[in-house]
């Protein structure tokens, strides 16, 4: 058993490295300070195996104390029509039925079981016990420890406390039993990462019951929870014996990996044909223009669902809903009270927003896959004047794209201010009008700037550039940290606009300067 979870970790190790160097490898700054060698050095492995050791350590703790912190601890607080208590228990009862389905461990086709059972033909039966129990016990520690912590914090009985990680840990027993059971009545692995429609409908309504009654002051009563504990508890004891006597494992994982694996592929089969559909194939589509203007000209009309026709839907949503809050804030004073302050102290909350509705890169991976993926082959399309005058024409198209929505959003901003109390300073409602224009235009040049100089595609129109994929998430990340930020509206507004305009300039300037070296399709 030793020597199985061993060789598994090891396995984890090995392709978490190789993964890195990989990624590592694919930023210019760096790759050329890797050698190729560096695969195979020592050193590297003993280090990044310490690394390794010291996170299976932490995320046996920080996930859980995260996942109840956040899901769990701090929601349960909002609800003021019922006793902190009840609504943890309740909301902790709720999402510990829904991780029992979506989050088995036994049955997630991951890369390490691959690997393990199928390529090294591991044992499967160990390997399998080995990695689940090991999976096992890190919820036990886990959720006893924080359980303990946050569930006495709110009142929870302490016997109580130290039944929930059990409770947790016998739910997805008795699931991956039933799973087994069901495998040897049918034939048919369940496959945790394929569910059904019926079962997402389940964790739909399961979801709804855990947030959605403590809102409306009902809830399960602590004392049914805690039977309900002692029930899992007891299923699980039993469910031990089918998961440790079932022999089928191997025939279990070489069906899911395999369904996996073909997924995979067919999934890359989908997405190209999905975005074939969305192209027009009228054949009456023309225009007047000439040279690159005429091929962007074609290529906008014949992509009118994903771009301008998504832009106009878009504006319409928004433009309900601006009425509609500015109706509000005309009917309900603390309405008008609550958007008025919003407004004036949150403007950085716009940012998530216009960032969630920017089409940059939906555009840019139409770009690609229906255009550039083919003209990328001729030795004229990469001429450096080629390149910089259709980035100039492309730029133009994307930001009048999505400086519809923005329009929409940045004046119904201006008037739910004005109708909700206003303010004594007139350049607020100038900053509002500009500012949020001025943010689209940034995210239009911001991903197309990214698609010029990082080109992220390669001949199968698979993302293969880590720093694409590591700018993607830095956006995210930047854009979600500014929702905390508080600044007046002025303020936000002034500096937002100052800053959107020499990122665009400096990043346009860049594509002028590297672009015609870096526009190529990706090996």
């Amino acid at each position: 058993m030793i020597k199985t979870l061993k060789i598994s970790f090891s396995l984890k190790m090995t392709y978490c490295m190789n993964s890195i160097l990989y990624a590592l490898k694919q930023i210019p700054l760096i790759k050329r300070l890797l050698p190729g060698s560096l695969y195979g050095a020592e050193g590297l492995k003993a280090v990044i195996t310490i690394l390794a050791l010291i996170w299976e350590v932490i995320s046996a703790f920080l996930g859980k104390f995260v996942y109840l912190l956040l899901m769990v601890f701090l929601v349960s607080g909002l609800y003021g029509a019922v006793p902190q208590r009840d609504s943890f228990l309740h909301i902790l009862f709720f999402l510990t039925l829904i991780g029992a389905v979506m989050n088995t461990y036994m049955f997630n086709p991951t890369k390490d079981k691959y690997y393990a059972i199928l390529l090294m033909r591991m044992n499967a039966r160990e390997y399998t016990l080995v990695n689940y129990s090991y999976e096992i016990l890190k919820v036990l520690v886990g959720f006893l420890v924080f359980g303990c912590i946050l569930g006495a914090m709110v009142g929870v009985p302490i016997w109580v406390c130290v039944l929930i990680p059990f409770f947790v840990a016998g739910c997805k027993l008795f699931v991956a039993a039933w799973c087994l059971r069901d495998y040897e009545k049918t034939g048919k692995a369940n496959n945790e990462n394929v569910l059904g429609k019926f079962v997402w409908i389940a964790i739909a309504l399961l979801l709804a019951a855990a947030y959605g009654l403590p809102a409306v002051g009902i809830v399960i009563p602590w004392q049914v929870i805690a039977a309900v504990m002692v029930l899992a508890l007891v299923l699980g004891l039993i469910s031990i014996r089918k998961i440790y006597r079932f022999e089928n494992y191997r025939d279990v994982y070489r069906q899911i990996i395999g369904d996996w694996n073909i997924r995979l592929d067919t999934s890359k089969s989908v997405v190209k044909e999905s975005n074939r559909k969305l192209i027009s194939m009228d054949a009456s589509i023309s225009s007047n223009r000439k040279g690159f203007e005429y091929l962007n000209d074609l290529f906008v009309k014949r992509h009118q669902k994903i771009l301008w026709r998504a832009a106009k839907r878009q504006a319409v949503v928004c433009l309900v809903l601006f009425g509609a809050a500015v109706a509000a804030s005309l009917i309900f004073p603390v309405f008008a009270d609550g958007s008025r302050e919003l407004l004036l102290s949150n403007l950085p909350l716009s940012v998530f927003f216009m960032y969630l509705l920017n089409r940059g890169t939906g555009f840019t991976q139409a770009l690609f896959i229906n255009c550039d993926h083919s003209l990328l082959t001729y030795s004229f399309y990469k001429q450096p004047g080629a390149i910089l005058k259709l980035f100039r024409i492309r730029l133009r198209e994307i930001m009048k794209i999505n400086l519809l929505p923005a329009l929409v959003i940045g004046g119904g901003m201006a008037l739910l201010l004005f109708t909700s109390g206003g303010t004594d300073d007139w350049l607020n409602y100038v900053v509002i009008l500009v500012t949020i224009p001025v943010q689209s235009m940034f995210f239009s040049v911001h991903y197309l700037v990214l698609y010029y100089l990082l080109q992220p595609y390669n001949a199968g129109t698979e993302i293969k550039s880590g720093t694409y994929q590591l700018a993607m998430w830095a956006t995210y990340f930047f854009c979600y940290l500014l929702i905390q930020l508080e600044m007046s509206t002025l303020m936000f507004g002034i500096v937002c606009i100052a800053l959107c305009v020499a990122y665009s300039a400096a990043a346009c300037a860049l594509v002028y300067h590297v672009a015609p070296r870096t526009f190529r399709i990706r090996n």
